[in-house]
């Protein structure tokens, strides 16, 4: 399979044409994978410094990229809010008010989702004027949770710090007997700036940061982060380069699966199988040191190339699959862990279309989106298998799991053959004449498709890096899935999801 022609387009419109130029993408089957406010240099922007701008893409073919542009005036920033449109369009829109000041015309949900209560008002962190941190005060008062009243409810509030390794989070829960009427989910405790932190640098130096955006997404949010600055500067990369890339990206698929799996069946009380799983999770582990020096595969991908020290063995990863499927095979043939993942927390399709979500969790529902086919970035002689399933509960995303691990072997096993150890790269660019660029990267990572958009300046420091992981588009289905579903199978289904908190909490 080779990668479809890509059509990048960049649109200049207004404020009051945003709408409508929206509306006919989404409608011609476009979605929108992110949002990005920008703060360009007067010199090159008049009076006007304030820049929005939003990416559709479309699988096509060809395989489309449109930019819509709008222009603000930086002292009144304003635009129409896209919500009634695209539901993770007001999200972005909620994002860019939280750090821009960016207000969204009728926005239905106006209040705060990134900066939370205890936030100095008035100060938004990405704008180039807002100076070191003020200090934070007590909250301002209580989070508007949603009250659900009647005989019987009530709450239990859970996190943010929790009992395990796990990052912060706080779930509100309204339930009545054990049923689960309503869960909240707050998000963004730990917002580290991340996106601040790429601006001024090179993009050598901003590769170990798109590395460690979410840990253990460390070569898909690499490789879109690379694949962005490469289109951007205009550089190649050799095929040998593109092959070793995709099996990073396998590898990395593997090794998180694979631990979902045994969670999934130690959530339900078979913790021998999970005993199990981790023990193949540790050979993957050590297998990704051999090849790249790190555990987690930090260092293979390299802007315009990758870097290899050695290359996996068929037998081995062919004893690797063998293993998951008994266990796979024991889990299913469990009477139990097979009752306690059918049926439950059911995300219907329509609600994670309508969501936008990605990767497994929309698989799981019928969805079945996968960015290797839809935004290929290098040829593939055996095209992915996509694994899709209908019912859209805990089973589905344990099975789309399962025959992923399957998948990814065989094509892990198909691109190590004829690939040498070595690094393959062509960085920095050839010389040409300096100028500023943007570009976009587009990877199927293991939770789903990541998506990257960089902008550099003449002297090709970094200007803006917006990365966009799946975790951003696939939290709001949680608590979706998990209506009517009973409290004691939140862990189960919250795991089903495993969500990244720092991939979303940027």
């Amino acid at each position: 399979m080779q990668p479809r022609p890509v059509e990048r387009q960049v649109i200049d419109i207004t404020a009051s044409e945003l709408s409508q130029y929206a509306g006919d993408l989404l409608r011609g089957g476009h979605r929108i994978a992110l949002v990005a406010a920008h703060h360009d240099d007067a010199s090159a922007a008049g009076d006007r410094t304030l820049r929005v701008v939003y990416l559709f893409l479309s699988s096509g073919p060809p395989d489309t990229r449109t930019e819509l542009h709008v222009r603000l005036d930086p002292d009144r920033p304003e635009l129409p809010t896209l919500a009634h449109l695209s539901f993770p369009a007001g999200r972005f829109e909620r994002e860019m008010r939280d750090l821009y000041g960016v207000v969204p015309l009728g926005h239905p949900l106006p209040r705060r989702l990134v900066r939370h209560f205890h936030w100095p008002k008035g100060w938004y962190p990405m704008r180039p004027d807002a100076g070191p941190p003020p200090p934070f005060a007590e909250q301002e008062g209580p989070y508007p949770f949603l009250a659900v009243e009647g005989d019987g409810v009530y709450e239990i509030p859970v996190g943010p710090v929790h009992a395990g390794l796990i990052e912060p989070g706080h779930f509100r829960f309204s339930v009545v007997g054990e049923t689960i009427l309503k869960l909240k989910a707050r998000l963004w405790f730990v917002h580290k700036g991340i996106e601040k932190l790429f601006h001024g640098r090179t993009p050598e130096h901003g590769l170990p940061l798109a590395e460690r955006i979410s840990g253990d997404t460390a070569v898909g949010h690499a490789l879109a982060y690379c694949l962005a600055v490469e289109e951007a500067t205009g550089t190649h990369v050799p095929a040998d380069a593109q092959r070793a890339r995709a099996l990073l990206l396998e590898l990395e698929r593997l090794h998180n699966h694979v631990a979902d799996l045994g969670a999934l069946c130690n959530d339900v009380g078979h913790s021998i199988l999970n005993a199990h799983t981790q023990r193949i999770r540790e050979q993957l582990l050590r297998l990704n040191d051999e090849i790249t020096g790190h555990r987690l595969l930090r260092g293979g991908v390299l802007p315009g190339g990758a870097v290899l020290r050695t290359v996996p063995d068929p037998v081995r990863m062919r004893d690797v699959r063998d293993d998951i499927r008994q266990i796979a095979d024991l889990a299913l043939g469990h009477p139990t862990v097979r009752d306690r993942f059918t049926g439950t927390a059911r995300l219907p399709r329509e609600a994670a279309r309508d969501l936008g979500c990605l990767g497994y969790v929309a698989r799981a529902s019928g969805l079945a989106a996968d960015a290797r086919i839809a935004h290929p970035f290098t040829p593939y002689d055996h095209p992915p298998t996509v694994p899709c399933h209908t019912s859209g509960d805990v089973l589905a995303r344990f099975l789309v799991r399962a025959e992923e691990i399957d998948a990814s072997i065989a094509l892990t096993i198909h691109l190590a053959d004829g690939l040498r150890p070595g690094a393959v790269c062509t960085w920095p660019p050839l010389p040409a004449p300096r100028a500023a660029g943007s570009g976009v990267g587009i990877v199927e990572g293991w939770r789903g498709t990541i998506t990257t958009r960089v902008e550099l300046a003449a002297d090709q420091t970094l200007t803006r890096v917006k990365p966009v992981d799946p975790s951003f588009f696939n939290w709001p289905a949680l608590p979706v899935a998990l209506r009517d579903t009973i409290v004691p199978d939140f862990p189960l289904t919250n795991k089903s999801f495993n969500l990244s908190y720092a991939g979303n909490d940027l």
